[in-house]
């Protein structure tokens, strides 16, 4: 799996790319949509920076009615951090008073693979925006998140090839009293996925994000220890959502999630893009779907060997 495209909704919103400085395009009203800005990652010289372009938008667009924002490319995002994306929006944050949802990063493989993106602290975001009710980023690469209280934010997204276990700690160490959604793209330690089952203790205790209702745990290569942990984990208790897909999971990590404590009070259960027997499929859905739970095995995986007995399992999403 690649991410080859862009999101196509932001906070409920359709997605609307604000258009080229010579483009004749009629906008539609501010808050009727989410707006993307975006350039492209290889700039020729003189073309528009990012900058530029999101100065453009402040100047044609009633800011005050924007509700959400997506930023796309920027030049050289594969060697240029978003600090400046970011400083860029912290000064423009007392004119978007309607803002509620931010997507950091929205670019697709032809844009910049997802582990070249460069990022950077992202928490002065949420400072600076107390109303934001949704973030996401894309892009492991120096990515910081401090742990941080964001009172209103209900949803966190952090999709990555490879999550630092310094990043994991800050957001799962964060004062969200309002969280309801949370996804995290762990990856694999070939792009910085370095994160262990320990880090996400204080996640999987249910002591913090007292409205947690939906929990993405996508995209792991220790999926089977996930699973494990997430078997007898406090916070499952009060989920409707469980996601554990994108990631390497086989037949022993689904046996100790049907094993432990149940699961039959989801609303649904995504496994997709997993690595489990046609026989353990069929257990899991027999055992919870009786029970009223939509579980989503999708198509199972082939590992691959590489000629010398070595077998190999990939997330969905790496580079």
């Amino acid at each position: 799996m690649t991410i080859s495209g862009h999101l196509q909704e932001l906070n409920g919103l359709p997605v609307f790319d604000f258009p080229d400085s010579d483009a004749a395009v009629e906008l539609p009203d501010a808050a009727s949509v989410a707006w993307r800005v975006s350039t492209p990652t290889y700039c020729d010289p003189g073309q528009e920076q990012w900058e530029q372009a999101f100065a453009r938008f402040l100047a044609t667009v009633d800011t005050a009615r924007v509700r959400a924002l997506v930023v796309g490319g920027w030049d050289e995002a594969y060697d240029t951090s978003s600090a400046q994306i970011v400083t860029a929006l912290i000064a423009a944050n007392n004119r978007l008073t309607g803002l509620r949802a931010i997507f950091l990063g929205d670019m697709g493989f032809e844009d910049c693979e997802i582990s070249w993106i460069q990022q950077s602290d992202v928490t002065p975001l949420l400072t600076a925006y107390p109303q934001l009710q949704e973030f996401g980023v894309r892009g492991g690469s120096e990515l910081a998140f401090p742990a941080i209280h964001h009172s209103g934010l209900r949803t966190l997204v952090v999709e990555s090839g490879g999550l630092g276990a310094q990043v994991v700690r800050g957001v799962v160490g964060s004062d969200l009293p309002s969280l309801e959604n949370l996804e995290l793209w762990l990856g694999t330690d070939e792009y910085g996925g370095d994160s262990t089952v320990g880090d996400l203790e204080p996640l999987l205790a249910g002591t913090g994000f007292p409205a947690l209702r939906r929990l993405g745990l996508r995209n792991s290569v220790i999926q089977d220890e996930i699973a494990a942990a997430v078997a007898s984990a406090p916070v499952v208790a009060r989920l409707e959502r469980l996601d554990l897909s994108m990631g390497v999971l086989t037949d022993e990590g689904a046996a100790a999630l049907l094993a432990g404590q149940p699961l039959t009070h989801l609303a649904h259960l995504d496994l997709s893009h997993h690595y489990l027997s046609e026989e353990m499929s069929e257990r899991v859905v027999d055992t919870l779907a009786p029970h009223g739970v939509t579980v989503d095995v999708g198509d199972a995986q082939e590992p691959e060997d590489d000629g010398d007995g070595e077998i190999y399992r990939y997330v969905a999403v790496a580079e």
